[in-house]
């Protein structure tokens, strides 16, 4: 991100406090007082749920409509999406449909052509036109009452969470259960929106700089073969090698085996097997 980027945008102070809280209180978590193996278990667990909700809720199901799912079982990753805190289902589903859209042209939220940082987080620090151009980007779920649900109450549902977790174990629980947990979980994300457009390879076109990197799908359960994705958007499954892990993947096979997940979208055979 230029100097000149950031000038020609007004600060989202809003925004700029919220992270500047998280990760603050998150720094809690080195006094050895907050440490245990035990809060360290429950944040990983944590992790992993709340990533589960975004790349198999927000992302494959919700956003790109990869497979179908009964209503029950969509909800339910919608709502552990939620437990990311990442400005709930509308604007996180809205901003990723105009990414693909405009992807690394000026439109797009988190250009990368802008640089590592602002593809990664500085994007979210300034008021941005997208955030309006989004709203015409969720017309098939905006009158969803679940999603408004998750939407409205994005914040105090992480309180009650957080409630649970103190009553559980106490302070240690809620620092690393609520607040490195977001932490991680925010960087993991934005990982895909600035390394996949840096690091890594291209196997596929698509006309943009996205690329396939093995650490930050490992990170992300899969959604680090971004080249792949950024293909054939419409996949459900991203690791078209057999050497590309693609643990979201992974669970709608699963969801499919029971009997929830259908009509389960991938590419033309031949690109799976280049």
């Amino acid at each position: 991100m230029t100097i000149a980027t950031s000038e020609r945008r007004p600060i989202a102070w809003g925004i700029v406090l919220y992270m500047a809280s998280i990760h603050l209180i998150a720094l809690l978590a080195f006094f050895p007082s907050n440490f245990s193996w035990g809060a360290v278990g429950v944040a990983f667990a944590l992790y992993c749920i709340t990533e589960w909700g975004i790349t198999v809720g927000f992302h494959r199901l919700a956003t790109h409509r990869s497979f179908e799912a009964p209503k029950f079982v969509e909800y339910f990753f919608i709502f552990l999406g939620t437990l990311a805190c990442q400005g709930g289902p509308f604007e996180w589903i809205g901003l990723h449909r105009v990414h693909h859209k405009f992807s690394d042209t000026q439109p797009d939220p988190h250009d990368s052509n802008r640089g590592f940082w602002w593809s990664h987080m500085g994007w979210m620090l300034f008021e941005n036109p997208a955030d309006e151009e989004a709203k015409r980007y969720i017309k098939d779920i905006e009158n969803d009452s679940f999603y408004q649900f998750c939407q409205k109450f994005m914040v105090p549902i992480q309180v009650v969470l957080g409630l649970i977790l103190f009553f559980s174990g106490g302070w240690s629980f809620v620092i690393w259960g609520i607040f490195v947990r977001l932490v991680v979980v925010f960087h993991c994300t934005w990982l895909v929106n600035s390394a996949t457009h840096k690091f890594g390879y291209q196997s596929h076109e698509s006309n943009d700089s996205s690329r396939n990197c093995w650490w930050v799908a490992a990170l992300t359960f899969g959604e680090g073969w971004h080249n792949n994705h950024h293909a054939y958007q419409y996949s459900a499954r991203h690791g078209l090698a057999w050497w590309e892990i693609d643990i979201t993947w992974m669970i709608i096979k699963t969801l499919e085996t029971f009997g929830l997940a259908k009509n389960i979208k991938l590419p033309p055979k031949e690109a799976q097997q280049a």
